[in-house]
C-alpha cells in the first residue's frame, strides 16, 4: 500500500507501482470506440501511461494538454491517458480542448488495471478511482520510469517521465 494525499489527507493505494526494470502488466481498458484495448495493441512502441482519477479535474486536465503537447512533439511515443471517466466523457473532454495527440482507455468495465498496477485508491472520498501516477515503457513493455504522484491534485513531474523515453 502506498500513502498519497488527496487535498492534503492521506490516502491510501491498494499497492505499490510495478517496478523499474519489471515488464508492465498486462491491461483491458476500453477506448473510445468502446472496444477493448490491451498492453499488446501498443507493441514495438515506447509508451507513457498517464493515469489519473478523471479528466474532470483541472490537474487531470492540465496534465493531459501537458501530454499532449509532448506527445505532437514525439510521434514515434504512444501517451495513453488512462482515467475511470467514461469514453463518451474523455472524447468530449478531448474534442473540447482540441486535444488529439493522446489515446484516452477508460477503467469503466473493471478495476483490475487499477489494482495490477498498484493505483487504486482504497479510502479518501475518491475511493475507487486511481492516484496519480506517470509510467514509462520501452518497446518490450519494460518498465523504465515510474512516479506516484505524491498529492493527487498536483500535476506530476514531467521532465524525468520525459528524459526516460530518450
Amino acid at each position: 500500500m502506498a500513502d498519497v494525499l488527496f487535498k492534503g489527507t492521506p490516502a491510501h493505494t491498494i499497492g505499490e507501482l510495478p517496478k523499474v526494470g519489471s515488464t508492465a502488466p498486462d491491461f483491458k481498458l476500453t477506448n473510445g470506440d468502446l472496444n477493448e484495448v490491451s498492453l499488446a495493441d501498443f507493441k514495438g512502441k515506447k509508451k507513457l501511461l498517464s493515469i489519473a482519477h478523471s479528466l474532470d479535474t483541472g490537474t487531470c486536465a492540465s496534465a493531459t494538454k501537458h501530454f499532449n503537447d509532448f506527445a505532437k512533439a514525439h510521434p514515434d511515443v504512444v501517451v495513453l491517458v488512462v482515467t475511470a471517466d467514461l469514453p463518451f466523457a474523455q472524447a468530449r473532454f478531448c474534442t473540447g480542448e482540441g486535444i488529439s495527440n493522446v489515446i484516452t482507455l477508460s477503467m469503466m468495465r473493471d478495476k483490475h488495471f487499477a489494482k495490477d498496477y498498484g493505483v487504486l485508491l482504497t479510502d479518501s472520498p475518491i475511493a475507487g478511482l486511481a492516484a496519480r501516477a506517470t509510467l514509462v515503457l520501452d518497446e518490450n513493455d519494460k518498465i523504465l520510469y515510474t512516479q506516484l504522484g505524491p498529492e493527487i491534485t498536483v500535476e506530476p513531474n514531467y521532465e524525468p517521465a520525459f528524459a526516460a523515453l530518450k
